[in-house]
Formats: C-alpha cells, sequence, structure tokens
C-alpha cells in the first residue's frame, strides 16, 4: 500500500509526540509504586475517565464491531452493549470503595478483606494469573488485530508483520516504563481524541461515498432488520447473509453475562485496570466521575462511528466470506481515504493499540511488582528498587506477550476463552463487599470452578455459548457457595479492621455488632433507583445518537425525553445518598 511523504510525517509526529510525553513524566513516575501505576493518586475524572475509554478502544475494536454487524446486524453489538449493567453498577455501588481502600491494585484488597493462608495464596495466585497469563493474551489478541490491519494496508507478509507489530510495542514500553500510570494517562487522552476524530472522518467519507449515497441510501441498500436495536427473529438477507442476533444470545448477555462473568474492563464490582483508575483519581467524588463519563463515552460515544463503516462494508464488501468481514472496516480505509487523512486513521489505529498496550503492561506490571514480588519474593525492597524492578516487568511482558502473539490464530476464539474462564465469578466479586460471610475460599472456588464447568459443558455435552455459558455460571456457582458455608468465616479481627476502614452497605450486621455499633440507614435502595435511572440514561442516549443519525426523528423525540428523565432521577437519587459532594 502506498503512503504519501504526508502520510509518514504524520505518523512519525504522533510516534515523537508520545515519546516526548512519556520522558517528561519519568521524574514524577520515578518517586513510588504509588507514584508510577497510581500517578500520585492525583488524576482528575476527566483524565481518568477518559483514559478508560480509550484503553477499551484497542486496534481490534472497531475490527470487531464490523464483523458483529455483518453477522447480527446493529444488534449483535449487544455482546458487549450488556456490560454496561455490570459497568454502572460499578459506578454507584463500587467507585467510592475502591478510592476510599487506599490500595495500589485491586489485588491487594484481597488481603484487606480475607486473612490467612488462603488469603496469601488467592492473591498470589491471581497475579500470575490475570498479571502475566490472561493479559499476555489479552495483549496477543491486540496484536493479531494490529497485524491483520498491518497485512490488508500495507500488503505485508505474515512473516514480517510480528516485526512491525515488535516496533510499535517498544515505543509503547519506552513510554510507558519511564512514566508510568501518569504518563499512560495523558498520552490516553490525546490518543483517544485522535482515534476518535480519525474514525469519525472515515464514516463520512464512506456514508457519503457515490457508492453508499448518504445515510438514504445506505438504508435502501440494507434489509430493515440490519438496523434494528433489539434482535427478532429472522432469516436473513441477500446482503453478506446478514442475520439477527438469536434471542438466546442476547438473553445470555443482558440477563447474566453483566454480573456473572470476569472479563477484561468490565469485571462485576470493578477491578483491573478500572479499579486502577479508581484508585488513582484525586478523591472518592473524581472516582465516581470518572467511572460515570467512562460508560458514556464507551457506549454513547464511541460506537457510531463504526457501526456506520461497519453497515457501509456490508454493502461494499459483500463476499469477505465468514471469519473475514472484519476486514471490511480496513478496506473501507484503504479506499475511501484521500493522501493525509490515510496517515492520520492509521495513527488512529496505532493510538488505539498503544493505549491499550501501554494500560495492559502497566497494569500487569502492577500485579506483579505489588501482589508478588513486594510481598512474597522482597518485601524489604525500596520503593526505588520496586520502581526500577517495574520497569523491566514492563518490558518483559511485553517479550511473554510477543510469544502468546505467535500462537493465537482466532481473536474470537480468545474472546471466548476468556468469557467462559471467568462465568460465575462475578458474583462473589460483587457480594464480597456487601456480605460478611464471603470468604477468601468462596473467590478461590469461583476462580477455578469454572474451567471445570466449561470442560464438561464443551467436551462431555458438546454445548457451544451460550447454553455453555449457562451451564457453567450455574455451576460455579453452586460450588462457591457451598465451599462458602464448608469453611470458616474470615476472622472477627479482620472484618471489623475491613468494615471500619471501608464502611460497606449490606449484610454486615454481625460485624456491626461486634463493634457495638448501631445499624446505618442503609443507601442501597438509592443507590438502585439511581443505577437502574443512569442504565436508562445511557441506553437511552446510544439509541437517540442512531435514531438522529437515521432521520428517524419520532422515535429520537422518544428516546430524549427517556434520557432527560432518567437523567433527572438518577441525579435526585445520587445527592440523596450525597454522591455528587466532597
Amino acid at each position: 500500500m502506498h503512503l504519501d511523504l504526508i502520510d509518514w510525517i504524520v505518523m512519525g509526529a504522533f510516534a515523537v509526540v508520545t515519546l516526548v510525553i512519556g520522558i517528561s513524566y519519568t521524574g514524577k513516575a520515578s518517586g513510588s509504586l504509588a507514584n508510577f501505576f497510581l500517578g500520585g493518586r492525583n488524576l482528575p475524572w476527566w483524565i481518568a475517565g477518559t483514559s478508560m475509554v480509550a484503553t477499551t478502544f484497542a486496534a481490534d475494536t472497531p475490527l470487531a464491531v464490523t464483523e458483529l454487524v455483518a453477522q447480527s446486524g446493529i444488534s449483535g453489538n449487544w455482546l458487549w452493549w450488556n456490560m454496561l449493567l455490570g459497568g454502572l453498577l460499578t459506578t454507584f455501588f463500587f467507585a467510592r470503595l475502591w478510592r476510599r481502600a487506599g490500595i495500589i491494585t485491586d489485588l491487594e484488597f484481597i488481603e484487606m478483606r480475607y486473612s490467612g493462608k488462603p488469603a496469601s495464596f488467592l492473591r498470589a495466585f491471581r497475579s500470575v494469573y490475570l498479571g502475566i497469563f490472561m493479559n499476555s493474551l489479552i495483549i496477543g489478541w491486540v496484536n493479531v488485530a494490529l497485524m491483520s490491519i498491518i497485512e490488508v494496508f500495507f500488503e505485508v507478509p505474515k512473516g514480517e508483520q510480528l516485526f512491525y507489530v515488535g516496533i510499535a510495542m517498544v515505543i509503547v514500553v519506552a513510554y510507558s516504563s519511564l512514566s508510568g500510570l501518569l504518563g499512560v494517562a495523558i498520552t490516553d487522552v490525546i490518543q483517544f481524541v485522535i482515534a476518535i476524530v480519525g474514525c469519525i472522518i472515515l464514516a463520512y467519507l464512506v456514508i457519503t461515498s457515490e457508492q453508499i449515497g448518504g445515510i438514504v441510501g445506505l438504508k435502501e441498500k440494507l434489509p430493515a432488520s440490519t438496523l434494528d436495536y433489539f434482535p427478532k427473529v429472522g432469516t436473513g438477507s441477500e446482503i453478506g447473509q446478514t442475520l439477527t442476533l438469536s434471542l438466546g444470545a442476547f438473553l445470555a448477555f443482558t440477563t447474566v453475562q453483566w454480573w456473572a462473568s470476569w472479563y477484561p474492563g468490565n469485571e462485576p464490582g470493578g477491578g483491573g485496570y478500572i479499579a486502577q483508575r479508581m484508585m488513582s483519581t484525586k478523591n472518592e467524588k473524581h472516582a465516581l466521575y470518572a467511572t460515570l463519563f467512562f460508560q458514556i463515552g464507551h457506549y454513547c460515544i464511541r460506537p457510531w462511528p463504526w457501526i456506520l463503516v461497519a453497515l457501509a462494508a456490508v454493502v461494499l464488501y459483500p463476499n469477505l466470506g465468514p471469519g473475514n468481514e472484519k476486514l471490511g472496516y480496513v478496506m473501507a480505509m484503504k479506499d475511501f481515504l484521500p493522501p493525509g487523512l490515510k496517515g492520520l486513521l492509521l495513527v488512529a489505529f496505532f493510538a488505539a493499540y498503544m493505549s491499550t498496550i501501554s494500560t495492559q503492561l502497566n497494569w500487569g506490571a502492577s500485579y506483579i511488582i505489588n501482589d508478588l514480588y513486594a510481598r512474597f519474593i522482597k518485601p524489604d525492597a525500596t520503593q526505588k528498587q520496586l520502581v526500577t524492578a517495574s520497569r523491566v516487568t514492563t518490558l518483559l511482558l511485553m517479550i511473554v506477550s510477543l510469544g502468546v502473539t505467535t500462537q493465537i490464530t482466532s481473536i474470537a476464539a480468545v474472546w471466548k476463552f476468556i468469557m467462559e474462564a471467568g462465568a460465575g465469578l462475578g458474583l462473589v466479586l460483587i457480594l464480597r463487599w456487601y456480605w460478611w460471610r464471603i470468604n477468601a475460599w468462596s473467590e478461590i472456588a469461583a476462580t477455578i470452578a469454572p474451567f471445570i464447568g466449561y470442560g464438561v459443558a464443551k467436551y462431555v455435552i458438546g454445548w457451544e455459548f451460550p447454553d455453555s455459558f449457562f451451564l457453567t455460571v450455574s455451576f460455579t456457582t453452586v460450588v462457591w457457595i457451598v465451599a462458602t458455608f464448608v469453611t470458616r468465616p474470615t476472622p472477627e479481627s479482620k472484618l471489623q479492621a475491613f468494615y471500619e476502614k471501608i464502611q460497606p452497605d449490606g449484610a454486615w450486621a454481625p460485624v456491626r455488632k461486634s463493634l457495638k455499633l448501631p445499624k446505618p440507614k442503609t443507601k442501597v435502595y438509592h443507590l438502585l433507583v439511581a443505577w437502574i435511572a443512569a442504565v436508562i440514561m445511557v441506553y437511552s442516549t446510544l439509541f437517540l445518537i442512531g435514531d438522529l443519525i437515521f432521520q428517524n426523528y419520532e422515535r429520537f423525540a422518544m428516546w430524549l425525553v427517556s434520557a432527560v428523565i432518567s437523567l433527572v432521577i438518577m441525579v435526585v437519587m445520587s445527592k440523596r445518598v450525597k454522591f455528587f459532594e466532597d
């Protein structure tokens, strides 16, 4: 693929700016682990929130949306739209609690909440399981997506693609290992703006092209069911065999997946790099604002430019075949971008890629250093030694992830495996804040059981998703409940210390009585109403933007009314629990 000089200049300027930012924040990151992994706990909500959005906007995301739309129409996006329910649950029920905990990683929470050898084992195990194994899989699939873009856009042979991905990772390691989370977050903001602007420009050029003929032409060229937001039982279409999402899959996504399954960036109750961003904010209010902004940006601002290009790709490239639909997005980039804008779109993809990889490397290193090395291997290490070890670990994670990348043949297979591997764990991650009886064995059982349940469902019974998912969740839930009641509770002294520091709501009566504290006025009901209102508000905003684009003005007005009413209810309920006060 030929690039003009202006394209190379745009791409080079982006790489230089990124490295300059990394170098400029090196001093601030070197002071301590809290500075390196949490930016000194001083991020304003809009930087922390934008950083979350940028991290979830990986190089593979537009391609994944293109594939979903080609296979199931707009409603195929419920594969990830459903996670809004869990995300907003984190916003209202957990964001302030994570900030209040005053810890460096969410794994450190394990030994704050539980005690003894089971807690130590769980923390050490999850630091390796998540920090190395799962993290490498995530980075690997993002690398594979970037390789697909390089292959189509630059026509780079498969044998050379890993070399170019390795160069991109070296740039990421350079600035993320120097600047820590602060530099990562600042570059995330810049990278997100570039990425979303590039995607909007591409969508405009493709939709207004002669081949598509604007929104009116797009609607004429696609069956009406393709544009539905909710699934219907249908047979398919002549164009690209676009099918509607199955009702079983829709129910799995909307009624179970969002609370039951651990998934990176959408952990029930918060966790991973989302918890890291919440803990890096100035105070509890900024933690809540950051998480709320993330949900709005993630579900309302980002999707439509991708969806529009994906719909156009169904028309433009109807013969890509199963498994190759995602390449329609990259082909649209090749066919519709003029000189200069080609470089901008490539920068947009590299920005999306780098924001994700830098966070994954920083987050993974935080687990290895804070929860394994400093806790179990070298507890007497100085802060300077730990920061140095963090930088070395960032580089080592890059090398391991490149090795894993060579073994991944299907992004969808990795997604499915990760989703199934965490099926049923989510409820424990939620309840450990709200029920005193949850203990370390509950979480250990819920971490191990999904592998057994999934193995039985897939290899013994022969079920596939969503049937296998329902069985795994059910099996895991039974296992961790049994484990909870056949093992001893967490010692009273540990529960008392946790309760006094966090002040959680929910089922903590025995602990309150042991502390001789009165029963506080519950906030759960106000939180539930605020959460439901926020869910309606964000979905309404998502759909009203879609109907404005597709010129469905009556439905636009309906969603607008719904969004405004739910916004008012959310604000009123939030004020009653003093969410928006310092």
